[in-house]
């Protein structure tokens, strides 16, 4: 990576970076390249694709129903609702008007 491609993604980016910071990151980049590149040398036909590095499986509990705050409670506190909804001004309009 040369100065100029970091600047280039500096400018996309909308970074300001002083001189000093482009060359850290000119030798940070390339490095990090550099090892990339080292890793795309080993042979991996026989290594299985890995989706997680251990063995571990959820531990999250089952979803089950529990009893909870009535509805006409929760309700109560909406200005305005028909028993089973919360009634809210129409945002886009009349229904009708927006199928013709």
């Amino acid at each position: 990576m040369d100065k100029k491609s970091i600047e280039h993604v500096a400018m996309l980016a909308r970074l300001r970076l002083s001189d000093g910071e482009i060359e850290s990151l000119e030798s940070e980049l390339n490095r990090i390249l550099g090892y990339a590149e080292q890793l795309s040398e080993l042979e991996t036909d026989l290594v299985e694709p890995l989706a997680h590095p251990s063995d571990l499986t959820n531990a999250l509990r089952d979803d089950l129903t529990r009893p909870s705050v009535p509805r006409e409670e929760i309700q109560s506190n909406s200005p305005k609702s028909d028993g089973e909804f919360y009634l809210v001004p129409a945002v886009l309009g009349n229904a009708n008007e927006l199928k013709k």
